[in-house]
């Protein structure tokens, strides 16, 4: 492994790896990008990948052409793609493959809390190749978690990009391009004596679109319910005025107010005192009902990006969740379903509430990682 993606004559070096290993570091490499900040989904990282096997896949400067062919999307994408594939792959950069890094030993990174006591002096030659500690934690089913490295994710909810949906406003504001703004440009020709002059132009400005969040804290959604809660804290923490937080189980309670404190772990524990249904059944229907009936049809959302977190486990009829998605669809700007369980590997949508939801959404996606709910908050950005 020392010697793979050094040199491109390596490539009788490179067939001796197994094809999960190399797609492995391929995939890490992708999602190192992403966290660096750019935009990589999995069609990209499928493209990079199906290029890398069709060219040399133990060639770095094959890989490198590859990778920025697919991965980036932009000139300025290049600078971090630069930095981010030296640092993975080597700490000598060296694309036209003349020139072979030094040997060093290839380990995975240590993703315990405890490091053990001794002599750090190797540590410059030990490059970290499948991922780091945070990357591999991003990507991890939460339900799977143990309790300190539960403590480790909550740290990592305060790096989320959070980017607010817009929406078109009322009022125009001066611009390059756009229509004529009339008005000013008549008078600008009076104070000019009725002299031809240039054309000033004007265009609408856009506001905050509003956020709904509906996030089931029933029994079976129990392993990613206080996740939930820290993405929502994390989207009323950006935008307090236009997020809006309701938990669902047997009943429908509205969470905003706590989740606005600015300390997430009180504002989580005074919502804990809020929610009367905590870990008990899922009445997705009559929640969903009543949220329409009190909140939604007033007006809280209409022309608002409404997403409910949960797994469609339904104790009541699947006919009125049906009839209650079809009202909300109507009057949303966009419907959002997150289930933990679709990230994963043979899921199908065959739970009541999901086949009940299905017609009525503009999206079904994961929520079973943090990387997941970074996704989920750039479709919301998006809607």
């Amino acid at each position: 492994m020392d010697e793979l993606l050094t040199d491109p004559t390596n490539a009788t070096d490179a067939a001796a790896f197994a094809t999960h290993d190399i797609s492995a570091m391929f995939v890490g490499f992708a999602h190192a990008l992403r966290a660096a900040g750019l935009a990589i989904g999995p069609d990209r990282t499928q493209t990079f990948l199906d290029a890398s096997t069709r060219l040399d896949a133990g060639s770095r400067n094959h890989v490198y052409w590859a990778g920025r062919a697919t991965l980036c999307a932009g000139p300025d994408d290049t600078i971090v793609y630069d930095k981010t594939f030296d640092h993975w792959f080597s700490e000598h950069t060296n694309r036209s493959g003349t020139t072979r890094a030094a040997p060093r030993t290839v380990t995975q990174a240590d993703i315990s809390d405890d490091h053990a006591d001794g002599d750090d002096g190797g540590e410059d030659h030990v490059v970290a190749v499948l991922a780091s500690a945070e990357e591999s934690l991003r990507h991890r089913d939460i339900a799977s978690l143990t309790a300190s490295e539960r403590q480790r994710l909550a740290r990592l909810f305060a790096s989320l990009p959070v980017r607010m949906p817009r929406r078109r406003g009322v009022r125009r504001r001066p611009s390059r391009w756009g229509d004529i703004d009339a008005a000013k440009t008549v008078r600008d020709q009076l104070r000019h004596a009725g002299e031809p002059g240039r054309l000033h132009y004007r265009r609408p400005t856009t506001r905050p679109r509003r956020v709904v969040f509906v996030l089931d804290i029933s029994g079976s959604m129990e392993p990613y319910a206080d996740s939930l809660l820290r993405l929502a804290h994390r989207v009323v923490s950006a935008a307090p005025r236009t997020t809006e937080v309701f938990t669902l189980g047997t009943k429908l309670t509205r969470v905003t107010v706590p989740l606005r404190l600015h300390d997430v772990e009180k504002a989580l524990l005074l919502a804990g005192e809020t929610i009367p249904d905590w870990s008990g059944g899922t009445r997705l229907g009559l929640g969903l009902r009543e949220f329409l009936n009190q909140w939604g049809q007033r007006g809280l959302a209409r022309a608002a990006v409404v997403v409910i977190a949960s797994d469609g486990w339904e104790l009541g009829d699947p006919a009125l969740l049906a009839e209650q998605m079809q009202r909300l669809h109507r009057l949303a700007r966009a419907v959002l379903w997150s289930n933990p369980h679709s990230g994963k590997a043979g899921y199908a949508p065959v739970q009541g509430g999901i086949v009940a939801a299905l017609p009525s959404l503009d999206g079904l996606v994961a929520g079973h990682s943090l990387a997941a709910f970074a996704e989920l908050l750039e479709l919301i950005a998006n809607a």
